[in-house]
């Protein structure tokens, strides 16, 4: 008979597991969303239905920090994060936001191997753990009016992300007094002129409909966007060891796809803006000299203030170099 009850005990207890539940501002039927959800779907079957993953997708948890705030309070146990939103919890995550240090995705692979780690380190030693970082492709300067150079580009209202420490920063290293807005806010600050340079991917500004508006691009990578995927440690706590690595290893697996999907669709929208009248300028080797040049003095400016950690400064450094 105890035999019997410890045994529908344990049967009660699987089938009740609470699911781990993840907010993001990804719709429902975007590539992220589709990669998620089948990951979801093999988490499940590895685990025996032991671990669950229950997705609020299109911002119906809030913003970044509301979704961090709800992590806390456990009334979330996880969430997708720019870099920008997860800075206040491990500063180190905005590194590949930091300007013109990549020229190639083998740049960003080098840097990667020796960052990522201590990226995941920092946020261990926050209580979280990152299951899942996936690039995003480069950002690119686009704008209203010619910007080729530094010059022009001085002479135009250049956006950049609210709470954007690295941005504000390069842009003052640039001699530009930059305008904060939410993102929500940039298409219409596009149209009504309150801003008229903004950096994204080329998909992003699709996406955004920006290119409905911008008229240049710059061919000069900027930076680099990352895409993480943050989970509570006293969520993934609740979990057997075995089972948390099932959860990690799908989520990354899945992260790995939606790098090569983004890597895709940067090419493509490259391609649909330039037929979409967009001019795709090119600097001369002076000028992009010029403006890798604002990069070390950002790196510079960066270690000076202590924004970002030396180490992570470090490999930035041999990168560029």
């Amino acid at each position: 008979m105890r035999l019997m009850i410890f045994a529908c005990a344990l049967l009660a207890s699987a089938a009740s597991a609470a699911p781990l539940k993840i907010a993001t501002l990804a719709p429902e039927g975007s590539s992220w969303m589709r990669e998620m959800r089948a990951a979801g779907t093999s988490i499940a079957s590895k685990t025996e239905n032991r671990v669950e993953l229950k997705f609020f997708p299109g911002g119906v948890m809030g913003s970044g920090d509301t979704v961090l705030r709800k992590i806390k309070l456990g009334q979330l146990n996880g969430g997708a994060f720019t870099t920008t939103e997860l800075s206040g919890v491990n500063p180190d995550v905005q590194a590949y936001g930091i300007p013109f240090v990549f020229e190639t995705l083998d740049d960003v692979k080098r840097a990667r191997e020796k960052i990522d780690p201590i990226i995941k380190d920092g946020f261990q030693a926050n209580g979280m753990t990152i299951a899942g970082l996936t690039g995003g492709g480069f950002i690119y300067l686009m704008g209203t009016k010619p910007i080729a150079t530094q010059a022009e580009l001085r002479a135009t209202k250049v956006w950049v992300p609210e709470g954007d420490t690295i941005g504000r920063i390069a842009w003052e290293v640039a001699g530009v007094n930059p305008v904060q807005l939410a993102l929500a806010d940039v298409y219409t600050s596009l149209q009504t002129g309150l801003i008229e340079t903004v950096g994204n991917t080329t998909t992003g500004a699709v996406a955004f409909q920006w290119t409905t508006k911008v008229k240049y691009m710059v061919d000069l990578p900027v930076a680099y966007t990352i895409g993480v995927l943050a989970i509570d440690n006293k969520a993934l706590a609740k979990l057997s060891e075995a089972d948390r690595a099932i959860v990690v290893a799908e989520i990354e697996t899945a992260f790995r796809k939606l790098e090569s999907i983004n890597i895709d669709d940067d090419a493509k929208t490259r391609m649909t803006i330039a037929k979409e009248g967009v001019q795709i300028v090119a600097p001369s080797a002076e000028e992009a000299a010029a403006w890798r040049e604002i990069g070390v003095k950002t790196r510079a400016r960066l270690r000076q203030d202590g924004v970002v950690s030396a180490v992570v400064l470090d490999a930035l450094d041999s990168v560029a170099n």
